[in-house]
């Protein structure tokens, strides 16, 4: 499970510790910052994408098969992107690195049922301490970075995954729980039964409908919306029609408590990500802290889920899934209606007490959350449902940064920001109401995933 932590926390760690490294690579490479973004929405798209795909594929060939690939691709990226001599290199390792890194979290989850089986381990406590990797990688990835360019550059920034894929890559090749035998296959019906053409037209309809919504100021790329809804519309068709479909369609339908999950996950994501990405910003531009003062103020919610997340695995085993995520779902309502007092000050103490408060609903959400998947998926596409789960987490992420792009048009003034929190509490209410009214496979719909987490 440390071995596994410690390749999840990739994903996480490189999708935030870029955010200090846009200023030096716009110089280095003599781009302007609507071009430097690339570096962050690459690794997005790339890993929005990518998630249910190596998800897939560790479902056909073996999740830990996958897993020890990823590790490989990973450090070989990172070798050679600082190498890169054009910006587009560097875009193109960061496509690299988030296609590698996406192999991880799938993987584990699809891992956990043998090692929590093997080891007597509840798989909540396990969920656990993937999800301490998970929220520690996103918390503290501005202050690494900011570290390794003080010292080192930008480059470091992709150095440092090297050795922490091969540690992982060598844990999880000694300890890990083997792969069942797999019936050997021709190439030829390994691609037929890949649904090759599922796989692009979903790739083809995130990607359009995800750079349509990072790319609405200034200008929408209107033309991307028909993009979007033509690859949908043709995925649907190829998935109902498909023998081995890609994603079933018609079950996901039917697993009504699967899509709660993801529709819950992505709105909860919209939430946090509002205010990861917000509060730094207001901080700098309001409050004029350094960027590297800004990372430290938000490094509480890397604390606080240390401490919490434990007791929130503790909770789904004693009181139920479904209390546990109601209480996390209130928590985070409270939490971002607290965001309003940086309106009023931006002093230092009373940062650090709201990003501590936030860090409690983070973290009892997202491991609840992860104990719901984990209990509503079918065993064996635990790995894809895994990835589509991710993806929802992309999809709030860049939602998040949207919102936020169209509201700090004019600045990050304090009543823009009274702005965004009254947003974010909204969709937190929302997202409680959701939980609350919404009973997911019958009258009794979260009772299944409650025994799941008591087993």
């Amino acid at each position: 499970m440390a071995a596994l932590s410690v390749g999840t926390l990739l994903n996480p760690l490189n999708s935030s510790m870029i955010a200090v490294a846009l200023v030096p690579l716009q110089h280095s490479f003599r781009v302007d910052v609507a071009t430097v973004t690339w570096v962050v929405t690459s690794f997005y798209l790339a890993s929005a994408a990518g998630q249910p795909l190596m998800g897939r594929l560790g479902d056909r060939f073996g999740p830990r098969r996958l897993f020890l690939f990823g590790m490989l691709v990973v450090a070989a990226a990172c070798v050679a992107t600082p190498f890169a001599g054009s910006f587009a290199g560097v875009c193109a390792g960061r496509v690299a690195l988030a296609i590698g890194t996406a192999t991880a979290f799938p993987s584990a989850i699809s891992m956990l049922r043998p090692i929590a089986a093997s080891s007597g381990v509840g798989s909540p406590r396990l969920l656990g301490r993937i999800q301490i990797a998970n929220t520690s990688g996103a918390a503290i990835g501005p202050v690494l970075g900011g570290v390794l360019l003080t010292f080192l550059g930008w480059q470091a920034i992709f150095w440092v995954n090297v050795p922490i894929a091969l540690l992982a890559f060598v844990g999880v090749r000694l300890a890990a729980p083997r792969d069942p035998e797999r019936e050997r296959t021709p190439l030829s019906r390994t691609l037929a039964e890949s649904d090759i053409p599922g796989i692009v037209l979903f790739i083809g309809t995130l990607t359009a409908l995800l750079v349509f919504l990072l790319d609405l100021k200034p200008q929408p790329l209107w033309g991307l919306l028909p993009v979007a809804v033509l690859c949908g519309a043709l995925f649907v068709w190829r998935e109902l029609r498909a023998r081995v479909p890609f994603l079933d369609l018609r079950l996901l339908a039917r697993n009504r408590r699967l899509m709660l999950v993801y529709l819950s996950f992505a709105l909860f994501n919209v939430v946090y990500y509002s205010a990861f990405f917000g509060l730094p910003q207001f901080l700098q531009e309001h409050g004029g802290y350094p960027a590297g003062i800004a990372g430290l103020l938000m490094f509480p919610l890397a604390a606080v889920t240390i401490v919490v997340t434990p007791l929130a695995a503790r909770s789904i085993e004693g009181v139920g899934l479904r209390p546990t995520l109601l209480a996390g779902a209130v928590a985070l309502v409270i939490g971002a209606a607290l965001l309003i007092f940086a309106a009023a000050t931006t002093a230092a103490w009373v940062i650090l007490l709201l990003t501590a408060a936030l860090g409690i609903p983070y973290c009892v959400v997202s491991i609840a959350m992860n104990q719901a998947l984990y209990a509503s998926a079918r065993p064996e596409e635990s790995g894809v449902a895994a990835g589509i789960f991710q993806t929802s987490r992309y999809v709030g992420a860049i939602v998040a940064t949207t919102v936020l792009g169209l509201l700090f048009t004019g600045g990050t003034t304090p009543a823009q920001w009274t702005t965004a929190v009254v947003v974010a509490t909204g969709l937190a209410i929302v997202h409680l109401a959701l939980l609350v009214l919404v009973r997911p496979g019958g009258r009794d719909g979260t009772a299944g995933a409650t025994a799941a987490a008591r087993s």
